[in-house]
């Protein structure tokens, strides 16, 4: 019996194996290595950080939802090409291996750290249901602290929030947190005439300028309404345990940094060796490695060429990642003698992006929406694109629709498990926490 071994249980990760499951059946053993027992739904995480979603609703159960799939709990260690071995280690670091006939790596992306200084030490990136969750928590905290001080520059400091990066993360959490933070303080009599700040900085010259300019501008005005501070073309030039000095020299005193500037591959596509792209395994357009004809890559790892702009690469977006993983299934099936290989090529859906409240912008098969149009046009598109836990996250958003949050600290996360000097990929050993010291967003 053949053995296909996935690396990774993000969007390409899972639907491949769901897709390889549904077509090779009892005929091939499926192995799929990953770190948690879950996929992640990382589109909704803005609004497990803003208090609407509980963090479960955005964790598909593996075993449950692929229940034809061996799950192998664990990081992946190295991989050794030439004996088609995987490597890896168990969440209690005991070492072990699996051997392969084809083997489909879908690692994923990392945070991108620039030699910023400061920010890998003060800094919090913004991929996981940790990050998430630490970042709700240290919202409320900074609230709570600030009603506590008569110092009203640390007032100032604690209620100010910087999110480094417009697109489509930081614009959903600059909207989800400011609207938390505005909850917040309407049940702190001491703050409600006291002016909380959340600026959105980029160095591109508009917000969200992956998407078609006008729905680029109405986000920026419904942010803007809000109350948040949009700074186009500026960045940090540095980071303290004070606040951050921007890249136009101003500095501004804070103790909250959200990282959101943009993911890099995987660092495993390092250590394999193989041809890449921008640190990107390099593909061809049915998946395949070149060289290696038992060797595939998709998602975010992945260099796939873009059939549809000839000499261009697909974007590292979820959108991708799914189709690819796929195209990926059918023709590590058809290299195994079922059914014929296809070449990748796609035809964008569209974009949708949270403004939280009852606000959105969306471009569905290329219409235009804003608004509250908006709004069900990308709820709608999540609920589909999840693969479980539709019914218990439509129930979370009706509570939070006719009911005030819950604003309480969980402390389920501190702040160096959480840093970005500390955050590893999905698919590697995680560094010890213990040694980090000192946070901006402790």
């Amino acid at each position: 019996m053949a053995r296909v071994v996935i690396v990774g249980a993000g969007f390409a990760g899972y639907r491949a194996a769901q897709a390889l499951h549904r077509t090779l059946g009892a005929e091939a053993e499926i192995v799929l290595i990953n770190p948690t027992d879950y996929f992640l739904y990382l589109p909704l995480l803005p609004e497990v950080a803003g208090g609407v979603l509980d963090p479960r609703r955005l964790a598909v159960s593996l075993t449950a939802t692929l229940p034809g799939v061996r799950l192998q709990l664990g990081y992946v260690d190295r991989i050794d090409l030439a004996t088609r071995t995987v490597h890896h280690i168990d969440p209690e670091g005991r070492a072990g291996a699996v051997t392969y006939d084809r083997l489909v790596v879908t690692a994923g992306s990392v945070n991108k750290v620039l030699p910023v200084p400061g920010i890998a030490d003060h800094a919090h990136g913004f991929r996981s249901i940790p990050e998430a969750l630490y970042l709700r928590d240290h919202v409320i905290r900074q609230v709570e602290l600030a009603a506590s001080t008569e110092d009203a520059e640390e007032r100032a400091a604690r209620l100010t929030f910087v999110v480094v990066g417009a697109g489509y993360t930081g614009t959903e959490v600059a909207a989800a947190g400011h609207l938390l933070t505005r909850s917040l303080l309407r049940r702190r009599p001491a703050l409600r005439d006291t002016p909380v700040r959340w600026l959105l900085l980029d160095r591109a010259s508009r917000v969200l300028p992956e998407l078609r300019p006008r729905l680029s501008r109405s986000a920026a005005r419904t942010l803007g309404r809000r109350g948040v501070e949009i700074r186009t073309g500026t960045s940090v030039s540095e980071a303290t345990t004070g606040g951050v000095r921007l890249t136009d020299g101003r500095f501004v005193p804070t103790r909250t940094v959200v990282w959101t500037v943009g993911v890099r591959p995987e660092p495993l596509v390092d250590a394999l060796g193989l041809a890449a792209v921008e640190g990107r395994v390099r593909v061809d357009e049915y998946l395949r490695v070149p060289g290696h004809p038992d060797v595939f890559a998709c998602g975010d790892v992945a260099a796939v060429p873009d059939l549809t702009r000839p000499g261009e690469l697909t974007a590292m977006t979820a959108q991708h990642a799914e189709r690819q993983g796929k195209a990926v299934a059918r023709n590590v099936a058809a290299s195994l003698g079922h059914g014929s290989e296809r070449p990748y090529r796609h035809r964008d859906l569209g974009l949708v992006v949270d403004l939280s409240g009852m606000k959105a912008v969306a471009d569905p098969l290329g219409v235009p929406l804003t608004g509250f149009a908006a709004k069900v046009a990308t709820r709608g598109y999540h609920l589909l694109a999840m693969p479980a836990n539709r019914f218990r996250i439509l129930l979370d958003w009706v509570v939070d629709a006719c009911t005030r949050r819950q604003a309480v600290q969980l402390g389920l996360v501190r702040s160096p498990a959480v840093r970005l000097d500390t955050t590893q990929p999905a698919t590697t050993p995680p560094r010890s926490p213990h040694a980090a010291v000192g946070s901006v967003a402790g």
